[in-house]
């Protein structure tokens, strides 16, 4: 992954998770899912259906939460 896109997730991903209650973990799991769909929603809660990837990713557990924050 090229130094440009690590950047643009970075600088999303600080902006979604601004308002978390759990920072860290939102960083963490924000950048990750903004490495496989390359896209992360506008704001810092909702606006899932801008990125369809982002919005459906699941944790591998049996109860299916939603990965991204």
């Amino acid at each position: 992954m090229g130094i440009v896109f690590v950047a643009f997730c970075d600088s999303k991903c600080k902006v979604r998770c601004s308002k978390a209650s759990v920072h860290d973990r939102c960083i963490f799991n924000c950048g990750v899912c903004c490495e496989d769909c390359k896209c992360v929603p506008s704001g810092t809660y909702g606006n899932k259906d801008e990125c369809p990837c982002y919005r459906d990713k699941v944790t591998k557990d049996k109860k299916k939460k939603p990965k991204c924050p």
